[in-house]
């Protein structure tokens, strides 16, 4: 899986940087019955809904053209500070 996931991070830098956002961590967690791709975003001055909605935009497509993971999950891109609480 630690592949599969610097695969997507290394995917998915680039766009990102364009968009002057730092990719902080990709993740694979199971809780319960429900797999998530965690993938934890970060900007200078902080990350808005706006931006995490722009860069979902982004990062959801090209996670469907890489087609890396066969379980069923769930993507949950957050902000830095939303994914420290």
């Amino acid at each position: 899986m630690n592949k599969i996931l610097e695969a997507i991070r290394e995917a998915i830098t680039g766009p990102m940087t364009e968009m002057n956002i730092i990719v902080d961590s990709v993740k694979y967690e199971t809780e319960g019955n429900y797999n998530f791709l965690n993938i934890v975003l970060d900007r200078i001055n902080g990350i808005d809904l706006d931006t995490i909605v722009a860069a979902t935009e982004v990062i959801n497509p090209i996670i469907d053209k890489l087609d890396l993971i066969d379980d069923s999950y769930i993507l949950d891109i957050v902000s830095k500070e939303k994914g420290e609480e």
